[in-house]
């Protein structure tokens, strides 16, 4: 798979630098913005929304995904995800578990607020994960 180049990537990470303006953030002050690129090119972007019960809280990765989805997006090229982090900060476990699921093996860029930038494969983030694969296929039909 060919990895998304550094002057491919700037697009997306402004995208979700802008994005992260809109967080919703008032209980941690950690702020996350994403992108997520459709196959078309279209680009949906989320901010993480904190509940004052913490379990409630969505994060930017998931707003952006749900968005896409809702919009009747299917297939994606990349997702973007940007803090304000010295380390580049990766998407969460339950992140990572919904990218798989709906977007797949696609790369992942990580940047933080001072310029820094990674990209990795989402399996390389998500080496083992659990899909469809194990559930059997009467359960995977009704999905």
């Amino acid at each position: 798979m060919n990895m998304t180049t550094m002057t491919d990537r700037r697009a997306i990470i402004e995208a979700a630098t802008a994005a992260r303006d809109f967080a919703q953030a008032r209980y941690s002050g950690f702020r996350v913005g994403a992108a997520l690129e459709a196959e078309d090119g279209a680009v949906f972007t989320g901010c993480n929304i904190e509940s004052a019960t913490y379990g409630l809280t969505v994060c930017a990765e998931r707003v952006a995904i749900w968005k896409a989805l809702s919009a009747g997006a299917l297939n994606f090229r990349r997702i973007a995800v940007v803090a304000d982090t010295e380390q580049l900060t990766p998407p969460c476990g339950a992140c990572r578990q919904i990218i798989w699921e709906f977007c797949g093996d696609v790369p992942v860029v990580l940047a933080n607020l001072r310029g820094d930038a990674e990209t990795l494969l989402m399996s390389a983030l998500l080496p083992r994960p659990f899909d469809n694969r194990f559930l059997n296929e009467t359960e995977a039909q009704k999905g």
